[in-house]
């Protein structure tokens, strides 16, 4: 390059650098003022906002006023910072500024500028799990720091085999995405399709998990998640030892699992802290719960509509007389009180935690009392629809019981218009639905569909983890074995 062409493209960095200052003086909170060093006048700039004001004053200013250089490289040796970075770029400026850089410049050559990270990270403390809380376990949760959120999972799965691949997605957000897996273990194709989902999202803002879940997602027009959302950093480790992917967004106290299926929505994780028999107990309860909650109140308008002869015949005076002085059918008392839980749940959800606790207590029972008293519903179906809304309460993931309320109200329809028959139908549908479903393209009902026997091991119930020691057949992991468990019973034997 001659000495003319260099000296045009600096005159055109130059203007550059001169337009992005333009455009950064336009906020309050960026700063560009120069200082007088031993023999030269040097400019810095940074957004207050951004950067920790100390490593300004301690580790930049006063070996900046003892500067007596006169090329930018020089400061190199002057800081005591061991990062640097040296650029002619306007665009790497701007992006390195907007995260939480220093930017010096000198007058006798304002085309190149050093950069300095002093970045400042205001997040708040690791803390206990608030959805995922559990009695025994770690108490760890995760934050909206993503380094921070890196940080508690390297700790649990401290090899070189964990690769981290960030993106940054969104125009305007610009919000670090990381990607994790094992390497040797997880299905290559799995890693490749997350990556590509994410870097083809054209958005302009990613400001939380639940975006991604949304963009990302097999079937978005699916009211079932396909991907697990949890804030606890034990079960991201564990996860990714079977051979999952795990995404982390900066921001988000939540990290997203894939691929997965239906049976583990209903898995908490505590399961694996507890005696096998124990575990087993409770998450055959906890999918109990799920039926009932979804097929008790559709049933019992079914029942009542068109087939009394299901009643049992010392129920009958029951719930005849339950219903004597109600005037509605009962399609619309449950509508009434399914609609009435779900106003209470929201507004108990929505207000500070102590008035929403009272506001759910007292408005349950006043509401409840006041419906029956008035006669717009009777006391069986009253607490047909308490029950079943407690039931729906042990979903370990928040996301699926959102589903399990929503889809209640299909079955009320059908019971309605058609009976049980209507009920059969709409659950057909519903397995249709959950069939063709998949996630990241792996089965969403499997072990159930396709039948794999040798997964149902930690399926409906959780086997001992001597069972155990192959990864799942859905991942298709590049490395099956999780553990020999031949060689542990022979060094048990041999102990005895």
């Amino acid at each position: 390059m001659s000495s003319n062409d260099k000296q045009m493209l600096d005159d055109e960095q130059d203007q550059t650098f001169e337009s992005l200052f333009k455009q950064f003086q336009q906020s309050n909170d960026f700063t560009l003022f120069p200082i007088q060093t031993t023999n030269e006048i040097v400019k810095i700039g940074y957004y207050t906002s951004l950067i920790d004001v100390e490593i300004l004053h301690k580790d930049v200013f006063p070996y900046l006023l003892q500067f007596d250089g006169t090329s930018i490289h020089q400061l190199v040796h002057v800081l005591p910072i061991e990062s640097i970075t040296i650029t002619r770029k306007a665009k790497e400026v701007q992006t390195q500024l907007l995260s939480g850089a220093i930017m010096i410049i000198l007058q006798n050559d304002p085309s190149i500028a050093a950069l300095i990270k002093a970045k400042v990270e205001r997040t708040r403390q690791v803390s206990l799990p608030e959805v995922e809380f559990s009695v025994v376990g770690p108490k760890e949760s995760l934050v909206e720091s993503l380094d921070t959120n890196l940080n508690l999972i390297r700790k649990r799965l401290p090899i070189p085999e964990l690769l981290t691949k960030e993106l940054v997605i969104g125009k305007l957000s610009k919000t670090r995405v990381a990607v994790l897996y094992i390497e040797g273990i997880t299905n290559e194709e799995n890693v490749n399709t997350v990556i590509q989902r994410l870097t083809d999202l054209d958005v302009d803002q990613i400001n939380d998990s639940s975006y991604i879940t949304q963009l990302i997602q097999d079937n978005p027009n699916s009211p079932f998640p396909q991907f697990i959302d949890t804030e606890r950093p034990d079960r991201l480790a564990s996860v990714l030892g079977e051979g999952k992917v795990v995404i982390l967004t900066d921001g988000a106290p939540h990290g997203l699992i894939g691929p997965t299926t239906l049976i583990e929505f209903f898995s908490a994780f505590e399961d694996y802290f507890l005696n096998w028999m124990v575990a087993s107990f409770f998450r055959l309860v906890r999918l109990f719960s799920v039926l009932f909650s979804i097929l008790v109140t559709p049933i019992y308008v079914a029942v009542l509509t068109y087939h009394y002869e299901l009643i049992p015949k010392a129920l009958v005076s029951t719930l005849v007389t339950s219903r004597s002085a109600i005037p509605l059918p009962p399609i619309l008392e449950a509508l009434i009180l399914e609609l009435a839980i779900e106003l209470l749940r929201e507004a108990g959800a929505r207000l500070p935690t102590k008035v929403g606790q009272t506001i759910g207590i007292v408005g349950g029972i006043v509401i409840g009392t006041a419906s029956v008293e008035a006669g717009l519903t009777s006391n069986v179906l009253l607490i047909i629809v308490a029950l079943a809304a407690l039931a729906s309460f042990t979903t370990p993931v928040y996301q699926m019981g959102n589903t399990i309320r929503l889809i209640r109200f299909p079955f009320l329809l059908f019971a309605h218009y058609i009976g049980l028959i209507g009920v059969a139908l709409c659950f057909c549908f519903l397995l249709i639905h959950l069939l063709r479903l998949t996630s990241l393209g792996r089965p969403f009902l499997e072990p159930l569909f396709p039948p794999r026997f040798s997964d149902l091991k930690d399926a409906f119930i959780r086997l001992p983890f001597s069972f155990q020691s192959k990864r799942p057949i859905e991942l298709q992991t590049e490395d099956t074995l999780r553990f020999n468990s031949k060689k542990g019973k022979e060094k048990k034997n041999n102990k005895q």
